[in-house]
């Protein structure tokens, strides 16, 4: 499986990264925002995005970052894998790769998600998120915005935005280091 930072090569794949977030979002009945054709090529453009591919160049799977409060919180976003692809640990392999490049591009910045999904808060949770209410998030509308069109919006809304169906995690790169092969070593040889 290729996993790679998007560039504009990547354009060919935006129509179907869009129809599985509808389909996943349909087939689930919860919180999946569904995004446009446009916001899809826009992140693949800024290299904001990972795109997995097999070795003919088939579609396999997609996550994406975006940035609020001028870049003091990350999002990685709209993580999808192609129904082929499921259950081979792709999700996880492009989860820890867009986290790697929220790091090298905001290396600050506190990471973030929302998710109902017991796989992705696996995976936060092994990466160092932490569950957090809603007030640690960004309080950015712009982001907030983003939730509209999930199913479960109103629900977000009538709760003044303090809590919904979603979990919420956080990663904080201050008190959160990500570990090094020297400090891992020391770890592994019980000199800590």
């Amino acid at each position: 499986m290729n996993l790679e930072v998007s560039s504009e090569k990547h354009l060919i794949y935006v129509e179907q990264i869009r129809e599985e977030m509808a389909n996943s979002a349909k087939a689930r009945g919860t919180g999946i925002a569904t995004r446009t054709s446009e916001y899809i090529t826009e992140k693949i453009l800024e290299g904001k995005a990972v795109i997995a591919t097999d070795d003919q160049g088939t579609w396999a799977g997609f996550c994406y970052i975006e940035t609020w409060s001028d870049g003091q919180y990350v999002a990685n976003s709209g993580l999808i894998v192609s129904p082929q692809f499921r259950k081979l640990g792709l999700a996880r392999k492009i989860k820890e790769r867009v986290f790697d490049l929220s790091r090298e591009k905001y290396p600050t910045a506190k990471i973030f998600g929302l998710t109902t999904g017991l796989a992705v808060m696996k995976i936060n949770s092994d990466l160092g998120y932490r569950p957090v209410i809603y007030s640690e998030l960004t309080q950015d509308d712009q982001f907030w915005n983003g939730c509209k069109n999930c199913v479960n919006y109103e629900i977000l809304k009538s709760k003044e935005r303090n809590n919904c169906l979603c979990t919420a995690m956080l990663f904080e790169p201050k008190s959160n280091e990500m570990i090094t092969k020297n400090n891992l070593e020391t770890v592994y040889n019980g000199n800590d």
